[in-house]
């Protein structure tokens, strides 16, 4: 396992980052399975939400670190402000609600990373940012940042934060994978830097050295190994909505049957290479990752290691057709 570090988080961060979303506890003893085994391979980053579950992958965590006392060798990451069917919910007082709530289904006193799952662009950034920093100064925060805020908003943030001698964002988690999200997974308020279009948010990330928590780094499944062009009429019932909506379109069957070609050629499997994809950007990356069992997870892992060229990365990304022309 590779780590990075996190401005603000004095422990090592693994870049791979065990997805909870399925980790609840009506299916505990399956659950802590699952999360013995992140930490034995090294996965000490835990990727949760107060909206995960209803709030029962955040239980599930907090009862299983009480359990194994390692709460100082895990790195939890959680997000509050996730807008609901009412109202968006990106200001002080839902940070405040939503962090007290993850502070105790965690049961512990303090978040190593705390991102905010949305944005509200009509909030201005300044509240937050004191707010933000009203709970790193109390403790309850080591480092945080925003989930889906654009890059033009994360300056705009840290702007403020420097003006005012305050502590900036210091982490990001967006959509990042070799497929495109053609469109919102969830509704409007989605944010990628993924394809083409987002070069100008990959250069921001470069030149600020922001980590990149990307999640749905496999595209939901689609660069799961499970799904190809070929059989994807019979096996798309193993995608969720999302899924199909954002990512399953014409552009990411191209680049998959380029990824399939590539694995084989390299004894490696579809969701390794693809993970590789991402670990070889030159970005500060870490990749969120939704495994299901040790195996995938080791897997993943695995696949996080391997290293290709800047000529195989950009053939993948349809930006060239270097590899095809060679045969």
């Amino acid at each position: 396992m590779k780590y990075g570090s996190v401005v603000g988080v004095s422990k090592p961060v693994s870049r791979i980052a065990l997805g909870t979303m399925i980790i609840n506890t009506r299916e505990y003893e399956q659950s802590a399975t699952l999360l013995d085994a992140a930490m034995r391979l090294g996965c000490s980053t835990l990727d949760t939400a107060y909206v995960y579950a209803g709030g029962d992958s955040e239980r599930a965590i907090g009862r299983w670190m009480e359990e194994r006392k390692n709460r100082e060798q895990v790195v939890i990451l959680t997000k509050g402000c996730h807008h609901n069917q009412d109202r968006k919910r990106v200001t002080p007082f839902d940070i405040s609600a939503d962090l007290h709530d993850s502070l105790a289904r965690l049961r512990t006193d303090y978040v190593d990373i705390y991102l905010l799952h949305r944005d509200d662009h009509s909030v201005p950034v300044g509240p937050i940012v004191e707010a933000l920093n009203e709970h790193k100064r109390a403790g309850r925060i080591r480092a945080f940042g925003g989930s889906n805020w654009t890059h033009q908003r994360m300056q705009e943030a840290n702007d403020y934060a420097k003006a005012k001698g305050l502590t900036p964002f210091t982490a990001s988690s967006p959509n990042f994978s070799l497929a495109e999200q053609v469109n919102d997974p969830w509704g409007p308020g989605c944010v990628t830097i993924s394809g083409p279009q987002n070069e100008a948010a990959r250069a921001w990330y470069r030149t600020a050295d922001m980590p990149v928590f990307a999640y749905s780094s496999l595209a939901r499944g689609l660069l799961s190994g499970r799904i190809s062009r070929a059989n994807f009429a019979t096996t798309k019932d193993q995608l969720d909505d999302a899924c199909k909506h954002a990512y399953c379109h014409e552009v990411n069957f191209k680049r998959l049957e380029r990824v399939e070609q590539l694995a084989k050629e390299k004894g490696v499997t579809v969701p390794q290479l693809s993970m590789a994809w991402i670990m070889n950007q030159p970005l500060n990356a870490y990749a969120l990752v939704g495994a299901a069992n040790e195996h995938e997870l080791a897997a993943t892992i695995a696949g996080a290691e391997l290293k290709l060229s800047a000529e195989d990365c950009a053939w993948l990304d349809l930006k060239s057709e270097a590899r095809a022309a060679k045969g």
